[in-house]
């Protein structure tokens, strides 16, 4: 079994930067690509962006430039460093693995970001 948590959000001004955290536990060695994505109040789950084992990286275009993905395996931990925040990025930011042998996906609780004008 594979547990997700995220933590590093809050709130911060428009212009701002915030940094996300997702610390996985369990079997971590059946984890293969991980990623964060996004669901806004009235709006669906969204890919924020991506991150394979060996490093490769994928971002939805509105995040590109601004968001960079990371990942310490290591630490068993991922992360995103978010820029140049926006109140269109409020949102609650969720950390997702995927299962490298079987049809699985792991999910976090979530981690509330919120950006004021």
């Amino acid at each position: 079994q594979v547990q997700l948590v995220e933590s590093g959000g809050g709130l911060v001004q428009a212009g701002g930067s915030l940094r996300l955290s997702c610390a996985a536990r369990g079997l971590i060695g059946s984890i293969n690509t991980m990623g964060w994505y996004r669901q806004a109040p009235g709006k669906q789950r969204e890919l924020v962006a991506t991150i394979a084992s060996g490093g490769r990286t994928n971002y939805a275009d509105s995040m590109k430039g601004r968001f960079t993905i990371s990942r310490d395996n290591a630490k068993s931990t991922m992360y995103l460093q978010m820029n140049s925040l926006k109140p269109e990025d409020t949102a609650v930011y969720m950390c997702n693995a995927r299962n490298q042998y079987v049809p699985r996906d792991y999910w976090g609780q979530g981690t509330q970001v919120t950006v004021s004008s």
